[in-house]
């Protein structure tokens, strides 16, 4: 079997040859590095429970609130 050369590529063809390569790049560059990843059960309970209070009053915090809050925690 055999292959094709780029010069005997048309232009659509090889218009196509670069746009899947250039998407396959993107999806390597900008995926997921966590993929597959498992979150520890304690983590995992967090995230919903902030999800779900975040849901219940439509509030969030800023980061200095947190911070000033883990402050006065300590």
């Amino acid at each position: 079997m055999s292959h094709p050369r780029i010069a005997d590529l048309t232009v659509a063809e090889f218009k196509e040859l670069l746009h899947e390569t250039m998407a396959q790049s993107f999806a390597e560059m900008l995926g997921d590095p966590d993929e597959g990843l498992v979150l520890r059960g304690d983590f995992a309970e967090e995230l919903r429970r902030s999800l779900a209070e975040v849901k219940a009053d439509g509030q969030m915090s800023s980061l200095s609130d947190i911070v000033n809050r883990l402050e006065s925690n300590e």
